[in-house]
Order: C-alpha cells, then structure tokens, then sequence
C-alpha cells in the first residue's frame, strides 16, 4: 500500500514538472499572417463614429499606411495584443501610419472600460452592427489589416500581433 502510494506520487510529480517545463519553454502565442480573399484589392471603404465621439472615414486616410485591428473586451488575445498596438501607435506617430481599433461584437461601456484601461493610443470605431466585420471577413478578434497608402488591403494578421511583427508588416508594405 505504502508502495503505491509512493509510486503515484512520484508519477504526479513527473507529470507535474513535465507540465511545468511545457510551460516554461512554450512560445508566446502571436499573430499569423494569412491570405485573405482581400488582398490585393481596395479596402471595403467605410465611416464610423469613434468610442471617443469623434467620426472616422478610411477613405480620407488616403495617403497614409492604416493598421487597422479588430478587437473585443471580452478576447484574451486581444489584451494580450492591445499594449503593443498602443506602443507601435506611438511609436509611428508622424509617419503617415495610422491605427485604428474596430470593436467587434461588443458593448461600447465595456469597450470604453477595456480602451481606458489599456491606455489606447489609437482611435477605436464603434461597430454596433457588425457591418464592418462582414465586408473585411471578420468572424473573431483579434485580426489586423494593413491598408497601404494607396487604400489596398497589403498584408492581414490573425491573433495578438507583436510591435515587430506590426513594424516589419508596415516596413514591408510602406516600401
């Protein structure tokens, strides 16, 4: 009896630290470039009221790359992600590099609290009806676009995109 006990307990303990060291040495997970059906082609244009009150249009952002990133309070990749959108945000500013936030099947109170919350630096649209998610073929967050200067959809993320990867995305596209 004292045997087996001894026996499972030092099988849990393997398991355990075997879980552990998964852990440990995982990667972070992190965005994935794919191909969309988008590519290539304009971006659906549209106008949108911003959390903040303001009015957004993509066509008047001609001119200038726009990272734009689909994302709800309620995704954990997305507060994973939202700290790096708002760093590369500043760090782009005065570059003709704009980011936009687009909420994605959430309320405007809680996706006030989670832009509070996570210091955006970056406008964000309210999309209470779903309809900019459906024209850029959204069906979760996050996902992330760059739009060219030229208003073409150059480049598509899906999951928490990292500084780099946004900085090499918009590199790539900008040259």
């Amino acid at each position: 009896m004292r045997r087996s006990i001894a026996v499972g307990a030092v099988v849990a303990l393997v398991v355990l630290g075997a879980f552990s060291w998964l852990l440990v040495t995982r990667q972070p997970l992190t965005a994935s470039s794919v191909t969309s059906p988008l590519l290539g082609k304009p971006a659906p244009t549209f106008e949108a009221k911003e959390l903040t009150g303001g009015s957004f249009s993509l066509a008047a952002q001609r001119g200038s790359v726009v990272v734009l990133s689909f994302w709800a309070s309620w995704c954990g990749p997305c507060k994973e992600e939202a700290p790096n959108l708002s760093t590369f945000a500043w760090s782009e500013r005065g570059h003709r590099v704009k980011v936009v936030g687009v909420v994605f099947n959430d309320t405007i109170a809680a996706a006030k609290a989670f832009s509070n919350y996570y210091g955006s630096l970056y406008p964000s649209l309210i999309d209470s009806d779903g309809t900019i998610a459906v024209h850029y073929g959204v069906t979760s967050p996050p996902m992330t676009f760059i739009i060219n200067a030229r208003g073409v959809v150059a480049a598509t993320l899906v999951g928490p995109a990292t500084t780099q990867q946004l900085t090499r995305a918009v590199q790539r596209v900008a040259a």
